[in-house]
């Protein structure tokens, strides 16, 4: 199958299990339940989830053990934009070609409907992966990792770092620490989390945890080559890392020396995955793809 047919195939599978934990509920309050909804339902991409269930598969595991952790990573993901977009932190007003949640239900709902995603997601997490068949210790295992990444030594302190460094002279060093803690957290996790629930151990584990640290680097090393690209592209204000005077790849080495560094991360994603042999063909193929966004 090619890859476009297997993104086609896990995205459906991703947003018909993301409408089902998101219904309505006469315990929720409808309006905080639109907008979560609302910020979920927005076009994205799902990549993280979609590496949850093709690291999956690769080791030869079900999808569907993989496809609650796919979920819970999404509403992570989701909370993050949603935190990331509002006045105090990133303030924009534009995310995937429409109003963001605070322009478009207020900062106070926006704040709690970033609260509401990242509880559910842990919900979604253990509810999902212990009715999925997956050993407890198993499950344990995978919220683990997942709460690790998205807290304050994954993502939120890659964000925290971000917010510090604005403005200031910044070094290649920071920015590799904030790109892996901010965005590659994340990415890395998913590919881990595949892994794990699809019965990986061992030299394979470890294979896949190195393609998910380069990937996660590659991933942010493109979008912030893709930062300068017009919002038609991108869904966003263009130029916003410039204007905040963030710390990027292309602001410590220019745009062509960001291309380099997303190249040989791709080079490293490929190495990382020769123990799987053609059953990493798709992650291979994620891995160029995430790439050639920003260097074609």
């Amino acid at each position: 199958m090619t890859l476009d047919a297997s993104l086609a195939d896990w995205r459906t599978t991703i947003d018909a299990a993301l409408d089902a934990v998101l219904q309505p509920h006469d315990d929720a309050p409808a309006h905080l339940v639109e907008a979560m909804r609302y910020a979920v339902f927005s076009g994205g991409k799902r990549m993280r989830p979609v590496l949850a269930l093709a690291a999956c598969e690769a080791v030869g595991g079900s999808s569907a053990h993989a496809e609650p952790f796919a979920c819970a990573l999404e509403l992570i993901h989701t909370y993050s934009l949603v935190h990331d977009d509002l006045p105090a932190m990133d303030d924009d007003d534009l995310r995937r070609g429409r109003p963001t949640v605070h322009v478009a239900f207020g900062e106070a709902v926006a704040v709690l409907t970033g609260d509401a995603l990242l509880t559910a997601a842990f919900r979604v997490a253990a509810e999902g992966g212990v009715r999925s068949g997956l050993a407890p210790d198993r499950v344990l295992a995978i919220v683990t990792a997942i709460a690790v990444a998205a807290g304050e030594r994954g993502m939120v302190g890659g964000q925290a770092l971000d917010l510090d460094a604005a403005g200031k002279p910044a070094d290649l060093t920071l920015v590799e620490a904030i790109h892996r803690r901010k965005t590659g957290a994340l990415l890395g996790v998913a590919v881990e989390t595949g892994a794990l629930a699809g019965g990986a151990s061992g030299r394979t584990l470890e294979a896949l945890r190195a393609f998910g640290r380069a990937l996660g680097l590659a991933f942010q090393v493109a979008d912030d080559i893709l930062d300068a690209a017009p919002t038609a592209v991108t869904g966003k204000r263009a130029g916003r890392d410039a204007e905040h005077q963030k710390a990027t790849y292309p602001a410590v080495l220019g745009v062509d020396g960001a291309r380099r560094v997303a190249c040989d991360l791709k080079t490293q994603c490929h190495a990382a995955l020769e123990p799987l042999g053609p059953a990493g063909d798709q992650l291979r193929a994620l891995a160029s793809f995430v790439v050639e966004r920003a260097t074609a």
